[in-house]
């Protein structure tokens, strides 16, 4: 017990004597020495010196065990400390231990990293070479393939060139029996002027005398139609069975329509002199220049029908004869082929002109124009909306890059093929005219469209078709295009304008 705790003992007077320790017990004594009244005061001085002593003696022991408690926290003191440095030293020592291990771990594994990645790279240079080796391997193999294709694919077109041959000899023979050649005379045109001043039966007689009628056989039955439908007059839901669009030729001129003339026989009477055109598919002018020598006095629709519709005469620009019926090999003896592809061909995708693709072209007019044969939207409207007739023929691109043609007022394609080709204009900004004409040097035929020589074979045979677009590297990267039949700028073209 500590003496603040002694302090507090609840003995009243005892405990204050208590308190200033040894000055109390001198003080009991001087309390024993005064004489004593009575026994029962003595007795009760020595009990209470008693318990003073007791008190001395007990504070005397507890001083001594503090004493000791402080000397036992001393050195228990001294040896936590003694026994703190210990265990620091040890674990200093532990601690580079530690650290010698770890360091010896380190350099062991990056010694075994460093083994391993020179391993590594052994390895990946020893498979870098074996890939090296493969791709040159693999180069070699898809030049040869892709020079074994395009040998397969200039024979390909050399067949095709010759299927061409042969489907318009055939044609050219199935025709030759049914020919109708006639020849007219100055004075013919003074005898048609004048039958057509006769009204219906005289302008009945000019239509039959000019051979555009398609009849049955019979030349009095076939008459009467004609002057029946002479008698109709200007009637634009008209059609009568020949090469000529009577609707159009009244929407052109409408001063036909208004002199309620017959459409037909006022061609033959009056038309033909005036440069009016029978259908928007027959350029009279063209097909006038193109055969020239042969008409023989004819005018250019009659000798068409007659006669050179059979010896493969081109009715436009943009009607290809002998590339038509190397597709549609069932026109009939006696029928022209613009009849049959504005009757049929059209309805089955066939392509009037190698540089017009039916499908293309039917996919950038509205529905309503489906039920129009293709070229003939084409010619009459199309192309004043600049949709594109091929994918490597820009409508817009080109009238914008000849402006003399735009001023003229001319139509692009058409003007292409008459006279840009020759001229070496591109017929647009993926297939350089000039670029593929000095490629095919000698190979390329003097008169031949360079456009269509690319597409029928030529595309094969040239390394660059234009300017940085190798054919081979090409060809490699999208041998898709042999299955589709298409040459690689149409490819590509097609890609660009998705």
């Amino acid at each position: 017990m500590s003496p603040a705790r002694l302090d507090r003992a609840p003995d009243g007077p005892e405990t204050a004597a208590v308190t200033h320790g040894g000055g109390a017990a001198d003080a009991a004594a001087k309390v024993v020495a005064q004489p004593a009244q009575s026994s029962a005061a003595r007795q009760a001085a020595n009990r209470f010196l008693g318990r003073v002593r007791e008190f001395s003696q007990r504070i005397g022991q507890l001083r001594a065990e503090l004493a000791g408690v402080r000397t036992e926290l001393a050195e228990s003191r001294h040896t936590a400390a003694e026994e703190l440095a210990e265990s620091g030293r040890a674990a200093e020592a532990r601690l580079a231990e530690t650290r010698a291990a770890a360091g010896q771990a380190l350099a062991e594994a990056h010694a075994a990293e460093e083994a391993e990645r020179q391993r590594a790279a052994r390895e990946l240079a020893d498979a870098t070479g074996l890939a090296h080796q493969a791709q040159v391997r693999e180069a070699l193999t898809r030049t040869e393939l892709t020079l074994a294709l395009s040998e397969a694919l200039i024979g390909r077109a050399e067949a095709q060139a010759h299927n061409r041959a042969a489907a318009l000899e055939s044609y050219r023979a199935r025709q030759s029996g049914v020919l109708r050649p006639a020849r007219r005379r100055p004075f013919s045109r003074r005898v048609d002027r004048l039958l057509g001043r006769l009204r219906w039966p005289g302008q009945a007689l000019v239509i039959a005398r000019s051979g555009l009628w398609r009849g049955t056989g019979r030349p009095l039955f076939d008459l009467r139609h004609m002057a029946a439908y002479v008698r109709r007059g200007a009637d634009p839901n008209l059609q009568p069975p020949a090469l000529f669009d009577q609707g159009w030729y009244l929407a052109a001129y409408a001063d036909v329509g208004a002199a309620g003339a017959s459409p037909l026989a006022h061609y033959l009477v009056a038309g033909v002199r005036e440069g009016r055109q029978p259908h928007p598919l027959f350029d009279a002018g063209y097909y006038q220049l193109q055969n020239a020598d042969d008409l023989d006095g004819l005018t250019p629709l009659e000798h068409f029908v007659r006669v050179g519709a059979a010896r493969a005469r081109n009715p436009h620009p943009l009607f290809d004869v002998a590339h038509y019926v190397a597709q549609a090999t069932d026109i009939a003896p006696g029928e022209d082929p613009l009849t049959h592809y504005l009757r049929d061909g059209w309805r089955w995708g066939l392509s009037p002109h190698p540089l017009f693709d039916p499908a293309w072209y039917r996919r950038q007019v509205p529905r309503s124009a489906h039920e129009t044969p293709p070229l003939l939207h084409y010619v009459t409207a199309g192309w004043a909306k600049r949709l594109s007739p091929h994918p490597l023929f820009d409508p817009a691109w080109y009238l914008a890059q000849n402006p003399d043609v735009a001023a003229a007022g001319h139509e692009p394609l058409a003007h292409f093929v008459m006279a840009g080709a020759a001229e070496g204009r591109s017929p647009s900004p993926w297939f350089d005219a000039p670029h593929y004409v000095a490629a095919r040097g000698e190979a390329l035929a003097p008169s031949a469209n360079p456009l269509i020589d690319y597409l029928q074979g030529g595309a094969w045979t040239v390394a660059e078709a234009r300017p940085g677009f190798p054919t081979a590297a090409y060809l490699a990267a999208t041998p898709e295009l042999v299955r589709q039949g298409i040459t690689p700028l149409e490819h590509w073209a097609r890609r660009q304008v998705r």
